[in-house]
C-alpha cells in the first residue's frame, strides 16, 4: 500500500527504497499519482463471480453478461502466448479489474471529482478542447470514463460519441449489430479476457455523408498499483463519412505491474473514411496488450498511425480485413524501446476480395538495450486477384547494445498481386554525430535532428498539435541515450 495514500506515518528507508526502484524506469514526464481510496479498496483477481459482479453494478442486458460469461470461459481456456513478449512473470490474480472512480459521466469539466479534474489539468486534456483542437473529447480514469462532450454541431448532424457504457444503453439496436462483430469474443486470450470484463471506452458513430474534419480525443489514465484497464472502443463509419479519433495513455510509476489490454473494433462502410490515432505513453511498469481490427468494405479506407512509446512489455498489431473491392488500409507504426522495454508491434493485411490495396510503413528505435520486434502478416485469398500490397519496415539502433528484429510472413494465395517488402537497419554513427557537430550543432541536438528525420514519416501524418507532443515526448526518451 501507498505510505502517502494511506494516510500512515512515512518510512525514510521506504521512501528511498522506491526512488531506487522507479528510478530505474528513467525520466517519465506522467507518472505522478493521486490519492486513490477506491483503487485501494478494490478487490484482486479474476472469476466469474467478477465478471457477474462488474456486469450487475453497470446494469447491463442479458446478452451481454451472457456475451462476457463466454468470454470469460475462452479465457480460461487459451493458454498465455509464449511467442512475443515474455509473459511468464504475468499473473492475472494480481490485478484489480474494475475500480469505480466516478458515479456518472460528467458533460462539463466543473462537474467532474476535483482530485480526477486536476490529473486532466496536469495533462492539458480541457486546454485542448478549450482551444478547439478537437471536435469531442472523452477520458476515462481507472475503469470508467469520468468526462464526455461533443461540439453541438456534430451532434445535430447525427454524431454519436459517447463512453461505450453509455453507448450501449442509450444505442442498443445499434450496439448490438456491431458488438464482437470484428474481433470475436474468443479470437485471442486477451480479446477474451477483454471481453469479460470490459469497461469504458469510446462509441462512435458518424452517419452518412457526415465528415468529423477535427478529431475526436480519447485519453486513457491508470492510477492504482496492479491495475488492470480494460477499455473497448466500437467505431462505425457509415457510408461516405469520415472520423479521425485519436487516443492517448498515460499511467503512474509503481514498484509493481499493471495491465492494459483494450480491444478497438472499427467498421468502415463502403465508401467511408477513419483514422484511428494512438500516442502510446505508458510507464514502463505497465503491460500492453492490445488488439485493434478494422472491416473495411467496399471503396473504404482504414489509417491506423501508431506510436508506442511507453509501457513494459507491448503486443499489438493494427489490423485491417478489406472485405471487399477497392477497400484500401494503412498502418504507420513508430515504437521506441528503452532499457527494459520490449515492443513487439506491427500490423496485419487481410485480403479478402480483388484490388484491394495495402500499405504498411513501420519503423522502431531501439536504445539502452531496449528491443523492437516488427511481427506482421500480410494475407491474400484464392481469387482476390488484382491487390496490392507494400511493407516497409526501418529500424534505428542508437548504441551496440540494444536489438531489433523483424518477422514478416506473407501468405499469398493468389498470382495476380503485387507485393514488395524491404527492411533497413541504421546507427546513429559517429560520423554523423561528427558532421553535425562540425556545423556548430551540439551533440544532444545533433541526435535529436537525426531522429527526428527519422520519425517524420509518422509525425507529418499527425495533426500539428499531435507531432509535436510526439516529438517532445520522443526527445525526452532519448536524453542521455548516446555516449
Amino acid at each position: 500500500m501507498d505510505p502517502v495514500s494511506s494516510g500512515k506515518k512515512t518510512n525514510p528507508e521506504k521512501i528511498e527504497q522506491d526512488s531506487r526502484l522507479i528510478s530505474q524506469f528513467g525520466d517519465y514526464g506522467y507518472g505522478w499519482h493521486d490519492l486513490d481510496p477506491e483503487g485501494r479498496e478494490a478487490p484482486r483477481g479474476i472469476s466469474e463471480k467478477t465478471v457477474r459482479r462488474i456486469s450487475q453494478d453497470k446494469g447491463e442486458p442479458e446478452w451481454m453478461l451472457d456475451l462476457r460469461l463466454k468470454a470469460y470461459r475462452a479465457f480460461e481456456k487459451r493458454p498465455t502466448p509464449e511467442w512475443g513478449v515474455d509473459l511468464r512473470s504475468l499473473d492475472f490474480n494480481e490485478f484489480k479489474y474494475y475500480v469505480k472512480a466516478s458515479d456518472r459521466v460528467a458533460a462539463s469539466w466543473s462537474e467532474v471529482p476535483e482530485s480526477i479534474r486536476d490529473t486532466y489539468e496536469k495533462l492539458g486534456i480541457p486546454e485542448a478542447e478549450k482551444r478547439r483542437l478537437v471536435a469531442g473529447v472523452a477520458a476515462q480514469y481507472e475503469s470508467e470514463v469520468v468526462y464526455n462532450s461533443i461540439r453541438k454541431e456534430l451532434s445535430e448532424k447525427g454524431v454519436v460519441f459517447l463512453d461505450t457504457d453509455t453507448g450501449l444503453k442509450e444505442c442498443p439496436e445499434l450496439f448490438k449489430k456491431y458488438f464482437g462483430t470484428v474481433v470475436g469474443f474468443d479470437d485471442n486470450k486477451f480479446a477474451a479476457l477483454n471481453t469479460a470484463v470490459w469497461s469504458g471506452g469510446s462509441f462512435v458513430y458518424v452517419p452518412k455523408g457526415v465528415r468529423v474534419e477535427i478529431p475526436l480525443q480519447a485519453y486513457f489514465r491508470i492510477n492504482t498499483p496492479n491495475m488492470g484497464q480494460f477499455e473497448r472502443t466500437l467505431i462505425i463509419a457509415d457510408e461516405g463519412s469520415y472520423v479521425h479519433y485519436v487516443e492517448g495513455c498515460t499511467a503512474p510509476i509503481y514498484a509493481t505491474d499493471s495491465l492494459h489490454a483494450a480491444v478497438v473494433e472499427i467498421v468502415v462502410e463502403p465508401g467511408a473514411a477513419c483514422r484511428y490515432t494512438t500516442i502510446q505513453n505508458w510507464s514502463t511498469n505497465v503491460y500492453n496488450l492490445t488488439t485493434q481490427r478494422a472491416l473495411v468494405k467496399r471503396g473504404g479506407e482504414m489509417e491506423w498511425v501508431d506510436g508506442n512509446i511507453g509501457s513494459k512489455d507491448t503486443m499489438k498489431y493494427p489490423s485491417c480485413i478489406l472485405s471487399e473491392p477497392g477497400a484500401k488500409g494503412s498502418v504507420l507504426s513508430l515504437s521506441l524501446a528503452g532499457k527494459g522495454q520490449v515492443q513487439d508491434t506491427g500490423a496485419k493485411m487481410i485480403h479478402l476480395a480483388p484490388k484491394t490495396s495495402s500499405t504498411i510503413t513501420a519503423k522502431s528505435i531501439s536504445r539502452q538495450g531496449g528491443r523492437c520486434a516488427y511481427r506482421g502478416l500480410v494475407k491474400v485469398v484464392k481469387g482476390a486477384e488484382g491487390c496490392k500490397s507494400s511493407v516497409s519496415c526501418d529500424t534505428l539502433l542508437v548504441d551496440d547494445v540494444s536489438r531489433s528484429d523483424t518477422y514478416p510472413t506473407m501468405d499469398i494465395s493468389e498470382n495476380r498481386v503485387e507485393m514488395s517488402h524491404e527492411v533497413t537497419v541504421s546507427k546513429i554513427s559517429s560520423d554523423q554525430l561528427f558532421y553535425l557537430r562540425s556545423r556548430g550543432i551540439g551533440e544532444k541536438e545533433a541526435e535529436a535532428m537525426i531522429v527526428r528525420g527519422f520519425i517524420e514519416p509518422i509525425s507529418n501524418e499527425l495533426p500539428m498539435e499531435y507531432a509535436l507532443e510526439l516529438n517532445r515526448l520522443i526527445e525526452l526518451q532519448m536524453e542521455g541515450a548516446v555516449g
